[in-house]
C-alpha cells in the first residue's frame, strides 16, 4: 500500500507595507528596499495617506493577510503608526500571532531586550520629529501671517512678476494666458486673481 503524502504547507512570506503621506511624490525608496530585503510583488502593500489619517485601509489589509510564520516587513518605524502606543498594538497583535516584524531603517531584533529597548525609544524619537515638524509649520504660518503674506507654500512667482501679470489681467488677458505665459497652473493664478477681482481691475461690474 502506497504511502500517502502529505498535503504541502505553506511557506512562510514577507509581507511588506510601504506608505508616503499625499504630499510626497514616489514610493520607489521604499518599494526598492522592500523587494531588496525579499518582498515579493503579490505580498507588497502600498498607499499614500498622511501620517496623521487614523485610517490606513492597505496596512490593515497587510495585517490580515500576514498569517503563523511570515514576517511583516516595513521601511521604517514611522510607516506603520503615528503615535507609540498605535505602533506597539500592531508589534503586539504581530507578535501574539506569531509574526515577526522587520523596520529595515532601523534593524531591530525584537526576540531581544536590547531589540525592545530599541525599540521604544526609536518610536519615542519619531514622535517626537513630528510634533517638532508640526511646530516649526505653525510657527511658520504664524510669522507669515503677521507679516501680512499668506500662508502655505511660498508663491511660484516673483512679485515683480505678480505685478506684471495684474498688469496684463487689467488689459483684457484671461488668468488662462498669464498662467501659460509665466509657465504656472491656472490656479496659481485664479487663487490670486478670482472673477470679481480680475472685474474689478478692468472696472467692470461682474454681475452686469
Amino acid at each position: 500500500m502506497k504511502k500517502r503524502k502529505a498535503p504541502p504547507q505553506p511557506q512562510t512570506r514577507l509581507i511588506g507595507y510601504a506608505r508616503v503621506s499625499t504630499r510626497e511624490q514616489t514610493l520607489d525608496l521604499q518599494i526598492d528596499a522592500l523587494k531588496a530585503y525579499g518582498v515579493l510583488d503579490d505580498n507588497l502593500w502600498v498607499e499614500k495617506v498622511s501620517g496623521a489619517a487614523s485610517k490606513r485601509p492597505q496596512r490593515d489589509l497587510a495585517m490580515l493577510d500576514a498569517r503563523d510564520g511570515d514576517t511583516f516587513v516595513v521601511w521604517r518605524l514611522d510607516r506603520v503608526g503615528r503615535k507609540i502606543m498605535e505602533v506597539y498594538e500592531l508589534v503586539e497583535d504581530l507578535k501574539q500571532r506569531n509574526i515577526r516584524f522587520v523596520s529595515l531603517t532601523e534593524n531591530f531584533d525584537l526576540s531581544t531586550a536590547t531589540g525592545k529597548l530599541m525599540f521604544g525609544m526609536a518610536a519615542l524619537w519619531a514622535e517626537f520629529e513630528r510634533n517638532v515638524t508640526i511646530e516649526r509649520t505653525k510657527s511658520g504660518m504664524a510669522a507669515a501671517k503677521a507679516r501680512g503674506r499668506p500662508a502655505g507654500r511660498e508663491s511660484k512667482l516673483t512679485p515683480k512678476q505678480w505685478e506684471r501679470v495684474e498688469k496684463l489681467l487689467s488689459e483684457g488677458w484671461t488668468p488662462a494666458e498669464c498662467a501659460e505665459k509665466f509657465k504656472v497652473s491656472r490656479q496659481t493664478i485664479y487663487n490670486r486673481y478670482p472673477a470679481e477681482k480680475v472685474a474689478e481691475l478692468r472696472g467692470e461690474d461682474e454681475n452686469e
